[in-house]
């Protein structure tokens, strides 16, 4: 898992398409999917963000996920797999699989200027409210086909 600013994301061996397509975006951007190249895709959408207990801890097998707010803010919390239990198993359609909660995990506050990168190691659970009012977000989730950054 990396949490940083976008500024930095070059340190971070993300391909170079991704790094110019997320610094061309803004709040005003339309929602919606977008293919950046071969293995890597973004889909933006705008929410509202959740009570925690609404919210399910996820992993991915295949794709590594880039999260940027546009607008807003939102909690995620993160730990790595190992030693979770499943709650739902993975499928490879939608590439997710779900877990049961578990008490102690890290937890990290996305708003506009930082990103979280999460490793398929990395299960997460987004699109929490960072205080008790839920409220409106807007960010772009790039997901990047495992085998692409490998091979960049």
């Amino acid at each position: 898992m990396i949490f940083a600013e976008l500024k930095d994301i070059k340190k971070y061996n993300i391909p170079e398409k991704v790094c110019s397509f997320l610094s061309t975006l803004t709040a005003e951007t339309p929602v919606g999917h977008y293919e950046i190249c071969d293995g890597i895709f973004a889909n933006i959408d705008e929410y509202n963000t959740k009570a925690p207990i609404n919210c399910d801890l996820e992993a991915h097998r295949k794709y590594i996920d880039v999260q940027l707010l546009l607008a807003g803010e939102e909690q995620i919390d993160f730990c790595n797999i190992n030693e979770l239990v499943i709650k739902i198993p993975y499928g490879e359609a939608r590439d997710v699989m779900f877990f049961q909660l578990r008490e102690k995990v890290n937890s990290l506050y996305l708003k506009p200027g930082n990103f979280a990168l999460f490793y398929p190691e990395d299960a997460h659970r987004p699109q929490m409210a960072v205080s008790s009012e839920c409220r409106k977000v807007k960010k772009v989730v790039v997901k990047i086909l495992l085998s692409a950054l490998i091979s960049t």
